[in-house]
């Protein structure tokens, strides 16, 4: 075996490896070894040993493999595939794709349904017992109800999947960049999800279960997909459209069924999807001058939460890592936090006369709606207590209604602005699921109808419209995802005319935010320690000034095309690495070559199936009919095999082993003086986990190191050269 630079390393494996390597005399570069528990890694080096935090739980990770393994099993495959074979996986492909969708979009409806309820049985108590002026038993059973819900929600997140905390985007996005982490989508963390997120969002917490569904549909997917796949491939858009088209379509269809009143006492079981507003928009030049506002105040106030967002995440983490029960006790009393101002702050309202000639009762009792009684009289409602005494789906519907200006006083849309806005910050970290894009909707359409009814003289446009303006302006400051934003709103009023509203509050918003830092989901990324590598055509500047030999650290360690079976057991023992480098040599080849990539887990697989020769010969027509290429497909959960399973005994270690059939002989290579900047976006487009970097002259080793995602990693870098200055 050779060791030189370049490697994918794991950090539970680091201690032993450096002993190994100083008591050999070698260089272990000039990494640093990490503690595994750092608050939000925030002092974090990166280096070969990448380790993050997963929902709130820290571990190592490793890249997700979606290169095409071109081994000789898997050419004996292709070989193989008759036109019946390959129909069934075309059919078997699409018939995932729909149970996906189908069971996505029944699980989104299960949740919707059942957080309506327990938060509507939760809300008619309590309104029962303040008609009765019982007002102190009335905050009891109000604040014991959310502190029951949220004690079941943290108990699940502390104790069976700390994965499933948070909302999870941050999660998924890194895994579609190609984290792996087989947390993130496991079972037991889709089960924390689900349940987690209706009793934390009936809890009355200021979140949302619109961040939480999107890790719930990845979850799903995997458990689906589980039992590996033979065709692994990144080109999915079609079948995720189609899945897409299932769940709208699951879920119209029960929606529409739950109108008929068959799914329980408490709303229709309808997600916020559609026909929110109904105020036809016409506007003039004050009105685009109003909108524009609009998004300078979002992408301000966008920027002052994410900033918040992350102090308090670097706050909580020092109290979540103390162990299963502190997050349970940070739970509760942000729990009893909230309950104190969703109960208290409506007693600062004045009671407001019902409007005249309404459609349904005001005020609204044993049911939800707009007018709440709260403490009022007769013929009276309590505007604040509409907003916090209301599931945040009602809330939001009720401050996008249109056609009555003077629902909401100055005053209770300013507090309750400033309420939200605080507890969607102190809610964001702690162990339950919880999404950020409820709370933001809420803060939003609280300023947008403020300065809707502020500007009602000057404006045409109504105060429904302000308050969905408001609403995007701030999803533009906190998010700055415009394109699929625009989408989701546009979704929620139902009109088309309304698109180049959407699109300028977004712009201006984004643009604002944009000047004082990032997006609150890639801020979460940088923070967790995940490796993410940015999507946009071009690198970083400062890597147009290195070349690919500049980074690649640490040692490598390469095997014979036939190898001892005892040298293979020691490198995987002292090291974690996942690809090495299999050089052929005389008598097999004519001079030192490249002759591929052979992974971990694949000869684990060659190894358990003991195909061991006493002499140094190739035996790859004998593996060849031993094994099939689906015994080398990746594992579901995780669950693929250990080097402790594996029984070895003193004469196999003696042993030798033809590594040709399972190795990757076309594996993506560049040469060591490519730029950096143009391998790490090769790597990011074609969603390499390694890339081999050869010499540029004869004579040399066949391979200089391997570069893995860590490699291109800004801090890792930037640590290696210190006197490179990034640009900002």
């Amino acid at each position: 075996m050779e060791e030189r630079n370049g490697s994918d390393i794991e950090a539970e494996g680091l201690m032993s490896e450096k002993k190994e390597l100083e008591s050999n005399g070698s260089s272990f570069s000039d990494r640093e070894i990490s503690p595994i528990k750092e608050p939000l890694l925030k002092s974090r080096t990166n280096n070969t040993s990448q380790i993050a935090i997963v929902g709130a739980n820290v571990c190592p990770i490793e890249s997700l493999d979606y290169e095409i393994v071109e081994n000789e099993l898997l050419k004996q495959d292709w070989r193989s595939e008759k036109k019946v074979e390959i129909f069934k996986y075309v059919v078997l492909k699409w018939t995932l794709a729909l149970l996906i969708g189908l069971s996505t979009g029944l699980v989104g409806f299960f949740s919707n349904i059942a957080v309506e309820n327990i938060a509507g049985f939760k809300l008619l108590l309590t309104s029962n017992l303040m008609l009765k002026d019982r007002y102190y038993q009335a905050f009891a059973a109000y604040a014991s109800c959310n502190m029951v819900l949220a004690i079941a929600a943290a108990a699940l997140c502390a104790y069976i999947a700390p994965a499933a905390a948070g909302s999870g985007i941050p999660e998924v996005k890194a895994y579609l960049n190609g984290v792996d982490d087989h947390s993130i989508l496991a079972p037991s963390t889709l089960f924390v999800k689900i349940f987690g997120s209706i009793f934390g969002v009936a809890a009355g917490f200021a979140v949302g279960k619109e961040g939480p569904m999107v890790h719930t549909g990845a979850c799903i997917a995997s458990f689906l997909g589980q039992g590996g796949s033979r065709k692994w491939r990144s080109a999915l858009l079609w079948r995720s459209f189609f899945t897409t088209a299932v769940v709208a379509v699951v879920l119209r269809s029960l929606i529409e069924f739950c109108r008929s009143g068959k799914c329980g006492s408490f709303g229709q079981g309808g997600l916020i999807m559609f026909d929110v507003n109904s105020a036809e928009p016409t506007y003039n030049t004050p009105d685009i001058l109003a909108v524009i506002l609009l998004g300078i105040i979002g992408g301000i106030f966008g920027s002052l939460y994410n900033f918040l967002v992350v102090k308090v995440l670097h706050t909580y983490s020092i109290i979540n890592e103390r162990g299963p029960t502190f997050k349970t006790l940070l739970v509760i009393t942000i729990s009893l936090l909230t309950s104190c101002c969703s109960f208290g702050l409506p007693w600062l309202a004045k009671c407001t006369p019902c409007p005249v000639g309404l459609d349904h009762e005001c005020p609204t009792i044993g049911r939800s709606g707009n007018f709440k009684n709260f403490q009022c009289k007769s013929g009276h409602y309590n505007d604040l207590s509409s907003l916090f005494l209301n599931t945040n789906d009602d809330a939001i519907r009720n401050l996008f209604s249109s056609g009555n200006e003077k629902e909401f006083h100055f005053s209770t849309l300013f507090i309750f602005f400033v309420a939200i806005f605080c507890l969607g910050i102190i809610t964001s970290g702690i162990a339950i699921p919880s999404g950020l894009f409820i709370p933001v909707i809420l803060a939003g359409a609280s300023y947008g109808r403020l300065l809707g009814t502020f500007l009602r003289y000057m404006s045409n446009l109504d105060v429904g419209l302000f308050a969905l303006l408001g609403a995007a302006s701030f999803l533009g400051g906190t998010m700055r995802m415009t394109v699929s934003l625009c989408v989701m709103l546009l979704e929620l009023t139902n009109n088309l005319l309304m698109l180049p509203l959407v699109m300028l509050v977004l712009l201006v918003s984004k643009t604002v935010g944009d000047s004082f830092n990032k997006g609150v989901y890639d801020q979460i990324v940088k923070m967790k320690g995940l490796p993410y590598m940015e999507t946009h055509a071009e690198a970083e500047p400062y890597m147009k000034h290195l070349v690919a030999r500049d980074v690649v650290s640490g040692p490598l360690i390469t095997f014979s095309g036939v190898e001892k079976v005892g040298n293979i057991i020691h490198a995987l023992k002292i090291t974690r690495h996942n690809g090495f480098p299999v050089i052929d040599e005389p008598p097999f080849s004519d001079a030192p070559e490249l002759c591929g990539l052979v992974l971990r887990s694949h000869l684990l697989v060659l190894l358990k199936g003991k195909k061991f020769t006493k002499k140094k010969v190739l035996t790859g027509t004998e593996i060849l009919r031993r094994f099939h290429a689906g015994d080398f497909a990746k594992p579901g959960l995780g669950k693929g095999l250990k080097l402790d399973d594996l029984d070895m005994k003193d004469e196999e270690m003696e042993m030798y082993v033809d590594l040709h059939p399972i190795t990757n002989t076309s594996p993506y290579t560049v040469v060591e003086m490519m730029s950096l900047a143009k391998a790490a976006v090769l790597f990011r487009q074609l969603g390499l986990r390694h890339l081999c970097v050869v010499p540029k002259t004869p004579g040399r080793p066949p391979i200089v190191g391997i570069l893995t995602r860590h490699d291109f990693m800004p801090e890792h870098v930037l640590r290696l050269h210190p006197k490179i200055k990034p640009h900002k």
